[in-house]
């Protein structure tokens, strides 16, 4: 129990580190709480998901929860921007499911692409589109859409209703939620297709 608690505090130093150094790719000073990471993946059909992706997984609270739920079967594409979430990703998570990425969440359609996948059943994004430029943020919002089966979900989180127009645009068949038991308080979004 000890080593648990040791690690867990060991990625909370690391993601707020990296909040303080990387401005515009973190936008939380803590990792997810648990009731946040429930509340998103309830909102997926693990049972039938064959593809899923994770944008923005940061310490990787979201994919641990991810891979306790999905298929033995299934294909989880992590992409991740930041290089030490990354690095401290690639440590971490060692499932052959996993397909981890340092890239964009902007070349979600290249990605699937390479490995073959058209479509996939749900995305999970935790990125901070608050801090990202609107045309990347836009960008990844359509090729999210675009990724999607029809029937898929597109769940995102973030700390404010700023963004809702511009998901709303992108995802016409939208639901809010909203979770106190976090720091921030957040609004969940989701999307079907």
């Amino acid at each position: 129990m000890q080593k648990k608690v040791s690690k867990q505090n060991a990625h909370s130093r690391k993601f707020l580190s990296t909040f303080f150094k990387e401005r515009r790719q973190v936008g939380a000073v803590a990792p997810s709480s648990r009731f946040l990471v429930k509340k998103m993946c309830d909102k997926i059909d693990f049972k039938s998901a064959k593809n899923i992706v994770e944008l923005g997984p940061g310490t990787g609270v979201f994919t641990t929860e991810i891979l306790k739920r999905a298929n033995a079967d299934a294909k989880i594409f992590v992409i991740e921007l930041n290089d030490n979430f990354f690095e401290l990703l690639k440590d971490k998570i060692q499932d052959p499911r996993v397909i981890l990425l340092n890239q964009s969440a902007d070349q979600l359609d290249v990605i699937l692409k390479q490995h073959g996948v058209t479509h996939v059943d749900a995305i999970l994004s935790s990125l901070p589109l608050a801090v990202i430029p609107d045309q990347t943020k836009k960008k990844i919002l359509v090729k999210s859409y675009e990724a999607l089966k029809c029937g898929g979900v597109y769940v995102q989180y973030q700390y404010s209703l700023a963004s809702k127009r511009l998901i709303k645009m992108c995802f016409p068949k939208m639901k809010i939620s909203f979770t106190t038991i976090n720091l921030p308080p957040a609004f969940i979004y989701t999307g079907t297709k």
